[in-house]
C-alpha cells in the first residue's frame, strides 16, 4: 500500500514539473527576504555596500551578511540600516509576504507605448510589467499596419523573444537576417542592431518580451 501511495506521489510531482530549468524557488525565510529588501532598498538609492555600512555606522562585512540572509540582526542594527536609508523599520520587513507580483491586462487594454525609435504604422501595447526584483521583463504586442516601414536600427541592453502571430515580415539582427511567418520565433542579443527588415505581408502582430538587469536600466 505504501509503495502505491508513494508511486502516486512521485507521478502527481512529475505532473507538476514544467521541463524548465529554472532552480527551485528559494524558501521565503525571514533573514533572507530582509536583506533582499535591504539590498533593494540600497541600490534604489544608488549607495554601496560601504556607502550603506558607513551611514547606519556598522562593518561592510556585517551588512554582506545581512544582505545575504546569513546572519539575524539586532533591531538596534534594523534600526540603524533603516535610518541610513531614510525609510521607517517596517519597511524592511515588508518583503516577508507570501504575496508574489502578478501582472493582469485585459485583451485590448495593453498601455499604448511610443518608444524610442518607433517609425509610423509600428504600434506597441506593453502587456504587463513587474515592479520587484532584480530581472525586468517588458512583454510587448507589436502590430504593424500597411503604412509601417522597415526598421533595423532598434538597439538596448538586455534578449529579446519574438513569437510571431501574424503576417510574414524578415528580421535582422546583427548580420543575418530571419524569415518569420506565423508561429516562428526568435531569441537574440538585444545588444545587436535589429528590427523588421522587410514587410512581406501586412497587418503583421508579433510578441515582443525583453528581459533584462533592473540595476543595468
Amino acid at each position: 500500500m505504501r509503495t502505491r501511495q508513494a508511486n502516486a506521489l512521485a507521478a502527481t510531482e512529475d505532473d507538476l514539473a514544467t521541463g524548465s530549468e529554472a532552480p527551485s524557488a528559494p524558501d521565503r525565510t525571514l533573514e533572507r527576504a530582509l536583506g533582499q529588501q535591504v539590498r533593494f532598498l540600497r541600490h534604489q538609492n544608488d549607495l554601496s555596500i560601504s556607502d550603506l555600512s558607513a551611514s547606519a555606522g556598522i562593518s561592510s562585512g556585517m551588512l554582506s551578511k545581512i544582505e545575504n540572509g546569513q546572519i539575524s540582526p539586532s533591531l538596534a542594527t534594523l534600526n540603524a540600516i533603516a535610518e541610513a536609508l531614510s525609510v521607517q523599520i517596517s519597511t524592511l520587513f515588508s518583503g516577508f509576504e507570501e504575496r508574489r507580483d502578478c501582472s493582469y491586462v485585459h485583451a485590448g487594454d495593453g498601455v499604448a507605448i511610443e518608444r524610442r525609435g518607433t517609425k509610423v504604422g509600428h504600434a506597441y501595447h506593453l502587456l504587463g510589467h513587474g515592479v520587484r526584483g532584480n530581472v525586468v521583463v517588458e512583454p510587448y504586442l507589436i502590430e504593424l499596419d500597411e503604412s509601417a516601414q522597415p526598421y533595423t536600427g532598434f538597439r538596448h541592453g538586455g534578449t529579446e523573444f519574438i513569437y510571431m502571430l501574424s503576417g510574414k515580415i524578415v528580421y535582422r539582427h546583427g548580420d543575418r537576417s530571419y524569415p518569420l511567418n506565423t508561429g516562428d520565433a526568435l531569441l537574440f542579443d538585444s545588444a545587436a542592431h535589429h528590427g523588421p527588415e522587410i514587410l512581406k505581408e501586412l497587418p503583421a502582430e508579433f510578441l515582443s518580451i525583453i528581459v533584462y538587469s533592473r540595476d543595468d536600466a
